[in-house]
């Protein structure tokens, strides 16, 4: 051990004098007997550091661990989190007999270890692992850091409790960054039935981890791609526990963290950046609200208008089918078929993939064997379900289910995924077994095979002949690069992917990876990058030139707020481009719905907005080409694993060289409720068409609204009319989407929409530049007052200057909505 003194130990020599334990009872933290202000003390291998320090701005002092080398201070444990010592008074740390680590400030005790175990010459030694321990001359803990977890997890600590010791191991999160003390939110394990980790809001459950189960998991991460944690379980009548590693060892620090905003964060020091990086984190998306889809209900994240449907669709329905249909799932599922235990004939149906129910209530045994477990809940008209999670070699649980399942997922791609086993009426199993076993006449089939194969091969012959046809005029990659034989333009270095490859990437454009019209994801290439795919329909609005042009413009730029084109693929007549994989998908899908919007708060919106408004700064400013995009919308922001978003679908957009800044079109194309007026009556567009659509996403971004469709019971206007006019009437707060109301700062929320009010000003030379707003949303300087924004009028289109009405133009408008969003 180190253990490095300051010079404020002088200050401390009449402390120590007076103090009420004598020195004749200290024993030795390393090779001195005190530990004071300014000291450190630092592991065997200088990993972790145990000190005083003080966090952020706040003046209060603590007694911590944190990592030695990581040059960002980040501390793991705190002693006193709820005892702060403010003010510059003395501190004093000290080992004590029987074996009691103290802290002192003025002569009091701020904080003890409450070792109850007595001892002789107790020490006090900091691990690697990070732990703290007292040990007694025989080397045996007689108490450690581990067993008071507070925010951090590291690797070795356990969740759970030792009923023997009276001991429980949870995270608590800090208040915030500038207080330690115990936030709202834990991470414990519920024991009162079969263990299970949840995450918890004061008494409310927000999120629950799933039963245990020993398992070896490969998980995809942001720092390591493939990473194998081992889940090690124990359940016995002394302890109940979980804890995990990562069984290839990092030389980099590794944490999980409990955030103050209620987030499990695994995070992972990166020495090259300087900074932590976040490898994933729960809950993951909106299916992990507790509970979201009530008894016998299943999210499916992957839906695009609702989250929740019902276990099985044939054997289950929703109790409340109109209030169902409004996504309002609290009523649940019931079954088809009601149980009638009476008769004797009732089984089981096996789902696999399954985040089993919540345990809780559930009855469990770890001493009898598959076929009893199922026998046990067969004998029980009470038993609803059972399963058998897999505890330790040779050991299974047991599970059985008396009342109805609840916060149920199904998930091929979940690390916690097991079979579930539920009760089903003897009908429900006739129609299973029928469809398993069901023949079909051979008569039958041969009058269906002559006709089909010469109705496929006429097929055939046609699209070998269209095909042909169409390849001439179509792009080509040679050596990866793009040609194209009409185009004297340069030619694009961008990678090439095999046709094959993204089959087996997107496991043959499977239906369960589908991401929207014309989307597939995740999909992972052989080297675990996660890529999402947009698949260019046949029947698609959006042909070879847009093809192009999206590679085109992307395929230049490169920017944190943009999404990154990986490469693309032309097979025949498909079509594909490959991007990252966004895992939250598309910010429509968060801020106009009830449910998800919730999972953003004031601070991601305002961060959305943010980063948003720096993506359109290097697109009109900064890129080698100036771009318009020219379909800015909700749909084509796309948000990563941290909530970070970027601009996508560049089908649309149009480059300019030098200092041209605008240019006029016949057709336009776009979606409604985001194109500024000039463009519509007269097919003018430029960066301020942008800026215009950019102000109708930041309206919507703080309202939760569309812009578009938007209904309001007093007026007929659209969303930014009743913007400008309660702005007008200094009401602006009204506006704010209710679930922000707790987690808004009104002058931020303020600004925001005088910026986007700004941005929407009927007249393209009133509107700002992004630069000027980026300035802006960043607090420089007074903001201008608006002017009367355009379509405020109503919601058919009106603005208050028509000369341009007669504009030949207008005669070739072509609205469209595009959807072919890569996510």
């Amino acid at each position: 051990m180190i253990l490095m003194k300051g010079a404020s130990i002088l200050s401390l020599l009449c402390f120590l004098l007076f103090s009420k334990i004598q020195a004749a009872e200290l024993n030795i933290i390393s090779d001195s007997k005190f530990m004071t202000d300014g000291d450190t003390l630092v592991s065997e291998n200088g990993i972790f550091e145990l000190g005083f320090f003080q966090p952020g701005s706040s003046m209060n002092r603590y007694l911590g661990i944190w990592f030695k080398k990581v040059s960002v201070r980040t501390v793991v444990w705190v002693a006193n989190r709820e005892h702060p010592l403010p003010g510059v008074s003395p501190l004093l740390l000290k080992v004590v007999d029987p074996g009691i680590l103290v802290l002192f400030s003025n002569m009091s005790m701020i904080w003890s270890s409450n070792t109850t175990m007595t001892s002789q010459n107790p020490t006090a030694k900091l691990q690697d692992s990070g732990n703290l321990v007292l040990t007694d001359q025989q080397e045996r803990t007689i108490w450690q850091s581990f067993d008071y977890p507070t925010d951090t997890l590291l690797y070795g600590m356990k969740l759970g409790k030792d009923f023997s010791r009276g001991i429980e191991w949870f995270l608590s999160s800090w208040k915030n960054n500038q207080d330690p003390a115990p936030g709202e939110f834990t991470w414990s394990a519920e024991t009162h039935g079969y263990p299970e980790k949840k995450l918890r809001q004061g008494s409310v459950v927000k999120f629950r981890g799933g039963a245990w189960s020993n398992q070896q998991v490969r998980e995809y991460n942001k720092t390591d791609k493939n990473v194998t944690y081992l889940y090690s379980v124990v359940i016995n009548e002394k302890e109940v526990s979980f804890n995990f590693y990562n069984t290839e060892k990092s030389p980099n620090p590794e944490r999980v963290t409990l955030t103050s905003s209620g987030e499990l964060q695994y995070l992972k020091w990166i020495e090259d950046s300087k900074k932590w990086e976040l490898g994933f984190q729960l809950p993951i998306d909106i299916c992990d609200t507790y509970n979201i889809c009530s008894a016998y209900g299943s999210c499916i994240f992957s839906m695009v208008h609702q989250s929740c449907d019902c276990l099985d669709q044939k054997r289950f329905v929703p109790r409340d089918q109109k209030a169902w249909e409004k996504a309002d799932w609290s009523a649940g599922c019931v079954r088809r078929t009601p149980l009638d235990c009476k008769n004797g004939s009732e089984g089981f149906i096996k789902y696999s993939n399954v985040k089993l129910p919540d345990t809780e209530r559930a009855w469990f045994n770890m001493n009898i064997t598959k076929e009893e477990c199922e026998e046990k809940c067969q004998k029980n008209c009470s038993c609803m379900a059972y399963a058998n999670p897999e505890i330790g070699f040779q050991v299974n649980a047991c599970l059985l289910w008396f009342d109805d399942l609840i916060d149920i997922r199904l998930s091929p791609q979940s690390s916690g995924s097991l079979d579930l086993f539920v009760r089903m009426a003897s009908s429900e199993l006739a129609q299973s077994i029928f469809k398993k076993k069901g023949g079909t006449n051979s008569k039958i089939i041969l009058l269906i095979i002559f006709p089909g194969v010469f109705l496929i091969s006429v097929i055939s012959i046609w699209i070998w002949y269209a095909r042909r046809k169409r390849n001439h005029a179509r792009p080509t990659m040679r050596g990866g690069v793009l040609h194209d034989s009409k185009s004297k333009e340069e030619d694009i270095q961008l990678p090439l992917f095999s046709f094959s490859t993204i089959m087996t990437a997107t496991g043959s454009f499977s239906t369960e990876n589908i991401l929207g019209e014309g989307g597939f994801g995740p999909g992972v290439l052989e080297d675990g990058t996660e890529i999402a795919v947009k698949r260019l329909s046949r029947t698609s609005n959006q042909g070879v030139d847009e093809f192009k042009n999206e590679v085109v413009c992307i395929s230049k730029l490169q920017h944190r707020n943009l999404v990154k084109l990986l490469g693309c693929c032309i097979n025949e007549d498909e079509n594909l481009l490959i991007y990252e994989y966004m895992a939250n998908k598309s910010l429509d899908s968060f801020i106009f719905d009830q449910n998800k919007s919730m999972l953003l708060d004031w601070s991601k919106r305002l961060n959305i907005i943010k980063g948003i408004a720096r993506g359109l700064l290097y697109l009109h400013h900064d890129s080698r080409l100036r771009i318009i995009h020219r379909d800015l919308k909700a749909g084509n922001v796309l948000l990563d694993l941290d909530m970070h978003p970027k601009i996508s679908d560049f089908g649309l957009a149009r480059s300019f060289k030098g200092n041209e800044t605008q240019a006029n079109t016949i057709r336009v194309v776009g979606t409604h409720g985001y194109m500024s007026p000039e463009y519509v009556l007269d097919g003018l567009f430029s960066i301020k068409s942008d800026v215009f659509s950019y102000g109708v996403l930041v309206l919507e971004i703080v309202s939760g609204k569309r812009n578009r469709g938007f209904v309001h019971p007093e007026h007929n206007n659209n969303l930014i009319g009743h913007v400008w006019s309660v702005y007008n009437e200094g009401k602006s707060m009204e506006l704010v989407d209710a679930c922000l109301a707790k987690s808004c700062h009104p002058h931020e929320v303020l600004r925001s929409i005088q910026v986007g009010l700004l941005c929407v000003q009927q007249n393209a030379g009133d509107r700002p530049t992004m630069p000027y707003v980026v300035r802006m949303l960043d607090g420089e300087g007074a903001l201008p007052q608006p002017k009367q924004p355009a379509f405020f009028l109503g919601r058919d289109l009106q603005v208050a200057d028509s000369s341009s009405s007669n504009n030949p133009a207008n005669s070739m408008i072509d609205i469209t909505n595009t959807q072919l969003d890569g996510r």
